[in-house]
Parts: C-alpha cells; sequence; structure tokens
C-alpha cells in the first residue's frame, strides 16, 4: 500500500513556512497599509505588529505541531480540540475558501505582471492563470522530493531580490528628496481604525507560515523540525517586511506609496529606469513559487480528512508511482481555477481568505488550553514558549481583527461564512455514508 514518503527536512520546511507568506502581498499590500495609516512610525508598527501576531502564533502552534505530527496540521489540532464537525468545517473553508481563493488571487496576480512583458487583456490573464495553477499542480503530483526543491530555489530567490530592494534603499536613500518623519504629528485621527485596516493587508502578507504544519506526515523529524520551520519562517519574514518596508520609504515618499498599488516598481524605478519591468519579474518569480507551495501542502488537509472518513475517500488515495496525495491536488486546482473565474478582484478575495483564515486560526490557538485541560499526559516535546501569556495575546488580537473585518468588510465576511454554513449539511452526509 502506497505511504507518503518522510522526505521533508528542516531547512525545507522552513523555506515552506516562509515561501507561503512572501508571494505578492510585500510588493502591492503597503500602499494599502500607508494609506490607512498615513505616518512612518504607524506603517512600520502595523508590519512589527503583524509579525508579532504570527509570532505568538507560531509559538503556540509550535506546542501542538510537536503534539500531533501528522498530516493536516491545523485541521487536526482543531480535531482533536472540538471534535470531527469542526476539523471538517476548517477543512471545507481551506478547500472552498481560504486555500483556493489564495491560489486565484495569487495567480491572477501572478497574470497581472506578466502583462508587462506579453499584453493580455481580462481573458488571456485568467486563461494564463488557470494554467499555472494546472502546471503546478502537476509539479507537485510528481513527488515531495521535488516540490521541496522548488519550494526551497524560489524562496532562496526572492529573499535574495528583496535583499536586493533592502541595500539598494539604504545606499540611495537621499534626505533632500525624501523625508522620514517618525515623530508622531502626522498621526490620523482614529490610529486603532487605521492599525486594524492596515492589519487586513499586513497579515495577508505575514499569514501561511502554518503551511508548515500541513506537511508534518512528510517530514523527516516533524516533532522536532515543523515547530521550528514555523517559528524560523515567522522571525525571517518579519524581519524582511520591516527592513524592505523601511527601503521603500527611502526610496518614495509616503504619499506616493500610499497611492500605489506597485509599490516595488515604483520605488526600484527611482534608481534605475527599467526597475518597474525588473520588479514585474522578480514578483511574478515570487508569486510563482507561492503558487507552488500553495498547491503542495493544504491538500494535506483534505487527504487527512478523507482518511478520517469524513470527506470523500477518493481523496485519501495516494499516487502509486509518486506517492503524493493526487487525487486532493487536482480536485483543489479545479476549484481555484473556477474561483478565479468567478471572482476577479484582488481586493475582495484577500478580504474575504484572511476572515475565515483567522477565524480558524484563532480557535486553534485557543486549543492549546483545552489541551493543556484535557490532554495532561499526552508527550510535549515542545511547550510554547510565554504560555499563558503569548497564546493569550495571540487570540485577542486575532480575535479582534476578524470582528474588524466582519464590520468594515461585510459582504467578504458574510460570503466566507455562507460557505461555512453549506459544510453543515454536507459533514452529516459523509457521517451517514460512513456509518453505511
Amino acid at each position: 500500500m502506497a505511504k507518503l514518503k518522510k522526505k521533508l527536512t528542516l531547512y525545507g520546511l522552513t523555506m515552506v513556512a516562509v515561501g507561503s507568506c512572501i508571494g505578492s502581498g510585500i510588493f502591492r499590500s503597503p500602499g494599502q497599509v500607508a494609506d490607512a495609516v498615513p505616518n512612518h512610525t504607524l506603517v512600520l508598527a502595523a508590519w512589527l505588529l503583524g509579525g508579532v501576531i504570527a509570532l505568538t502564533g507560531a509559538l503556540t502552534f509550535s506546542e501542538l505541531g510537536a503534539m500531533f505530527p501528522r498530516a493536516g496540521g491545523v485541521y487536526v489540532y482543531l480535531k482533536e480540540a472540538y471534535g470531527n464537525f469542526v476539523g471538517f468545517l476548517y477543512g471545507w473553508v481551506i478547500l472552498l475558501v481560504v486555500n483556493t481563493g489564495a491560489l486565484a488571487g495569487l495567480s491572477i496576480t501572478f497574470a497581472d505582471y506578466m502583462t508587462a512583458f506579453f499584453p493580455m487583456d481580462h481573458t488571456g490573464r485568467v486563461l494564463l492563470a488557470s494554467l499555472t495553477i494546472i502546471f503546478l499542480t502537476g509539479i507537485n503530483v510528481i513527488g515531495v522530493n521535488i516540490s521541496q526543491v522548488f519550494s526551497n530555489l524560489f524562496t532562496t530567490l526572492k529573499l535574495l531580490a528583496i535583499a536586493g530592494i533592502i541595500i539598494a534603499g539604504f545606499y540611495f536613500y537621499d534626505a533632500s528628496k525624501v523625508n522620514l518623519d517618525f515623530s508622531m504629528a502626522t498621526i490620523p485621527e482614529n490610529p486603532i481604525r487605521g492599525m486594524l485596516i492596515a492589519l487586513i493587508g499586513v497579515l495577508w502578507s505575514v499569514g501561511g507560515w502554518h503551511h508548515a504544519s500541513y506537511l508534518s506526515g512528510e517530514a523527516i523529524n516533524a516533532k522536532r523540525d515543523v515547530p521550528r520551520a514555523m517559528i524560523l519562517g515567522v522571525l525571517t519574514v518579519t524581519v524582511t517586511y520591516i527592513l524592505v518596508n523601511l527601503a521603500y520609504m527611502m526610496l518614495l515618499p509616503l504619499d506616493a506609496i500610499a497611492a500605489s498599488d506597485k509599490v516595488a516598481g515604483d520605488a526600484v524605478g527611482t534608481i534605475i529606469p527599467f526597475g518597474g519591468k525588473l520588479m514585474a519579474i522578480v514578483i511574478a518569480f515570487s508569486v510563482f513559487g507561492t503558487i507552488g507551495i500553495y498547491t503542495m501542502s493544504a491538500p494535506r488537509v483534505y487527504f487527512a480528512m478523507a482518511k478520517d472518513g469524513i470527506f470523500f475517500k477518493s481523496l485519501a488515495k495516494i499516487h502509486p508511482k509518486y506517492q503524493t496525495p493526487a487525487n486532493a491536488m487536482i480536485v483543489q486546482a479545479v476549484w481555484a481555477i473556477f474561483l478565479l473565474v468567478l471572482w476577479g478582484k484582488f481586493e475582495d478575495l484577500i478580504s474575504y481568505v484572511t476572515f475565515m483564515d483567522i477565524m480558524f486560526m484563532t480557535m486553534a490557538g485557543v486549543a492549546i488550553f483545552i489541551f493543556r485541560k484535557n490532554k495532561k499526559d499526552v508527550e510535549r516535546p515542545v511547550r510554547a514558549l510565554g504560555y499563558p501569556i503569548v497564546p493569550a495575546i495571540f487570540i485577542l488580537i486575532s480575535t479582534a481583527f476578524v470582528i474588524s473585518t466582519f464590520f468594515g468588510k461585510p459582504q467578504q465576511a458574510w460570503g466566507g461564512l455562507f460557505v461555512l454554513a453549506i459544510g453543515w449539511p454536507v459533514y452529516y452526509y459523509f457521517q451517514k455514508l460512513k456509518e453505511e
């Protein structure tokens, strides 16, 4: 009987955590953040806060990952804490909303940047985005070893490209052209509301580190390496994002950043005339690498659900030759392409995706308190640093974000909740099949 191969190393898992975060967000979200909080200090504070939220989450999940080193990651934590129903709902929204929505958003972003070299209308961009999802799904079906090499290569390249922007910002900074004002004189009237709005773009950009947990079943030493990979991934991303935002502010006035949806290209364009096209290549390759990781990681959730008997049995099948959950990957690709055609606007997609993702991540954070009470005797190779304060911070901030997004972006929030509600009867349908 075919089984998943245990081939993923600590470096490979860390590159998954980093590469899942660094896609298109850091190249286009800084404009949305600067528009929400038009103050140099608050902009950097928003990115730091996003990193802190992610770090408190990674520290919390480090204990959970070491306790349950099985394929599916967050799905497993939720199922163990709240039962099959909640675990199913998580996998359901991951498939129908979160991961496929992210894939749709990332793939259309990739196509948008490719128009700098190959002019295309909307239909052409959707076609290219769809073919990208199909191609990268095919690559990941071939084997986890190839997936690991792919992830390592593209994540390393994107980190080197961002390092180039950071170096350029510090080297070419001219105080006579760009004024860096870190005083609070320009603080907006309602900074708290502005920060909560800014966090939508920030959390979209720092989100994804938990994808390393989905691959626990293929890690060589899951109990040790999955927790470390999530923490190392968050630290790497946070430092990188703060430095690159500082570099953007050294090359562009803050109002120019706030007005731009292609901040990286505009910033590099102040140094070299073809900076826009150069960054289009960098961003396209960065997004391409992230799509590759997303097509690989989340299908392990659907695979784990199917193995537990609460989803289509066919999704639990492992390819006899490549030893990957090929069926789960293919189903994900088909639905992502459907969302891509149905929902074309990037901003709507990220609100839709981030709201549902953070909601379940908050519930997973609460699970650590449940396990400390109900599973006292279970082995904990890693314990959450700063417990109970660190997990509590993650839960409280994440809850505030979910509430803020619900009232700030109600259309997208209700859309996600509607998909969640559909999952209710679907779950009982699978339960009935299981009993027969």
